[in-house]
């Protein structure tokens, strides 16, 4: 029986999929801790998080057998032992698992057993719920091992406490929300050392995943409550804590305790991981968009400078006759700001071109919104034509509050591969823009200075597809929108609901039916950062044809 504990909290990325390569990364870590007792990592950190379906092939179960089996032979003779996360079949079940990995054997397997369903979370259709788990004794230590959803719940860790559990170490794969790294900390797993008595390790991964990011914030607390360790959000990071055991139990030596990210730079930074992680894992050389000299263009623009560099970012205007002199001036200061490559291709031509083939179709109709959409789309084809050649990934620039209420041209600015705005309403965007103009965020690559005109912020926001058009003409303004919105995606309130807060009645329910209605076109989007509780994709999944209404 030891009474000393040298721990080492390996806060990583991953890439899904990859098993040999998530495998050589915790190697690397073993080998670069030679003076610790234990390495963690955090949950499937060997098949990456999530998974998806991907973990229902056979293959894959066969290939992390066969690489789990290489981790535990990288510890065999004096080196530390590892907890590693990955996949285990068992009576034709799968399971989402930690193995023990000591002296060149996997020693110990415990399984996870509250199954998250909800949000981004598809767990119950991927495992079976592993049974309440007994401690795993590790040179006369007992630790508890809660597997992410075990912790956020009270059942396991006092389960864990009361089979005699020393110290909780909680492994994670918990994604980005606002607001989430405080909640973790201080609401859920310091319930969990109060009701259990114990200390705890929390480790969380770093990186983008196609929709979601995962900030790291990993932190330990001691059995006081204490917070004697975090790490840094967004950055991998290895931390060495040093555990001691006396008469009243075991506790963590303090080190650095880091400062995390507030408002807004969390978001922004989670927009540049969610962008740099999708561009680079997938492979593209770099990014298009078109930059209109509006505000969401020149915020995705700053983003993606910020997450690539200027020299992978290609900016393109694309002006018709309704484009004013003013966006073209706002779109040349964004590009010059932000030291990116602007080109300008006027779409009139095409305009031209396309109302000459649909003359005698049109002949009998009044022009409307549909010669506004086509402007979109000969932009969309444009961008798309250019990535095509190029090779760059196409970025859309809509925002949450166009995308609620379909405020947005399926095939034409819709078109594209991934979307920084996604999840933003408007109102966050404009918050973010000021922010950037006056603050670099800390993991940005863009300039230190601004990254876009003033007037780019305070200009009235249109789309340019007819004369004097603004924003404003089809909706509420943003500062009654976006909280009814709000309301009616993050809250799930009811028409009446809404009216009872102070909103007009018709405009709550126009905007619950056009949120509805607007299903088909945000089934069709790209995927985009998820910011918030209630992003669009896999936290709000709407039937397409749907006649319920509230009112």
């Amino acid at each position: 029986m030891t009474d000393k504990l040298i721990i080492t909290m390996a806060q990583l990325t991953q890439s899904v999929g990859d098993l040999r390569a998530n495998a050589d990364a915790m190697i690397a870590v073993l080998q670069g801790a030679p003076d610790s007792d234990l390495v963690i990592f955090p949950e499937l950190q060997l098949i990456g998080y999530p998974p998806e379906d991907l973990v229902l092939k056979p293959a894959v179960w066969e290939r992390a057998e066969t690489e789990l089996n290489r981790l535990a032979a990288a510890t065999a003779g004096t080196g530390p032992a590892m907890l590693v996360g990955s996949i285990f079949r068992e009576d034709d079940k799968l399971y989402n698992g930690l193995a023990l990995l000591e002296d060149g054997r996997v020693k110990d397997v415990r399984y996870k057993v509250e199954l998250p369903n909800y949000g981004t979370f598809d767990e119950k259709r991927l495992f079976a719920s592993g049974p309440m788990p007994d401690p795993v004794e590790f040179r006369g230590v007992k630790l508890g091992l809660p597997i992410c959803e075990d912790g956020w719940l009270p059942d396991v860790c006092e389960h864990l406490a009361g089979l005699g559990a020393e110290l909780l170490i909680s492994v994670n794969g918990s994604p980005y929300e606002i607001d989430k790294d405080d909640r973790r900390e201080t609401e859920v797993f310091q319930a969990r050392v109060e009701e259990t008595g114990l200390p705890l390790l929390f480790l969380n991964r770093v990186g983008g995943q196609d929709e979601v990011v995962f900030d790291g914030c990993s932190f330990v607390l001691n059995a006081d409550g204490e917070t004697v360790h975090r790490l840094p959000d967004w950055e991998e990071h290895m931390r060495t804590t040093q555990w001691t055991r006396s008469e009243v139990g075991w506790s963590c030596a303090a080190g650095e305790v880091e400062k995390w990210d507030t408002h807004p730079a969390d978001i922004y930074n989670a927009m540049i991981v969610g962008l740099r992680d999708y561009v680079n894992a997938n492979r593209f050389p770099g990014v298009v968009l078109g930059l209109s000299g509006g505000i969401d263009s020149a915020l995705s623009a700053a983003v993606a400078v910020d997450a690539l560099g200027a020299d992978r970012v290609w900016c393109v205007m694309m002006p018709s006759r309704f484009t004013s002199q003013e966006s073209l001036d706002d779109a040349a200061g964004c590009a010059k700001l932000l030291g990116t490559k602007l080109y300008t291709i006027p779409i009139m031509p095409a305009i031209e071109g396309f109302d000459a083939m649909l003359n005698d179709s049109f002949s009998d109709s009044n022009v409307d919104i549909t010669e506004e959409n086509i402007q979109s789309r000969i932009r969309g084809v444009t961008l798309m034509a250019l990535s095509n050649k190029f090779g760059h990934m196409l970025l859309t620039t809509g925002n949450k509050s166009e995308m609620s209420v379909g405020y947005a041209t399926i095939y034409g600015d819709m078109a594209g591969g991934y979307s920084v705005l996604k999840d933003a309403y408007k109102l966050t965007c404009f918050k973010l823009s000021e922010w950037r103009n006056r603050n670099k965020p800390s993991l940005g690559l863009g300039p230190d200075g601004p990254v876009m005109p003033d007037a780019v912020i305070t200009k009235p926001p249109s789309a340019e597809l007819r004369e004097d058009q603004k924003d404003s003409d089809s909706l509420p303004d943003y500062e009654i929108l976006d909280p009814l919105l709000h309301g009616l995606v993050e809250e799930e309130l009811s028409v009446s609901d809404l009216v009872s807060r102070g909103f007009d009645r018709e405009t709550v329910i126009r905007i619950e039916r056009l949120l509805y209605v607007a299903e088909y076109k945000r089934r069709q989007a790209p995927p985009g950062v998820k910011l918030g509780t209630r992003n669009f994709g896999r936290d709000r999944r709407y039937p397409i044809t749907n006649a319920f209404r509230t009112v």
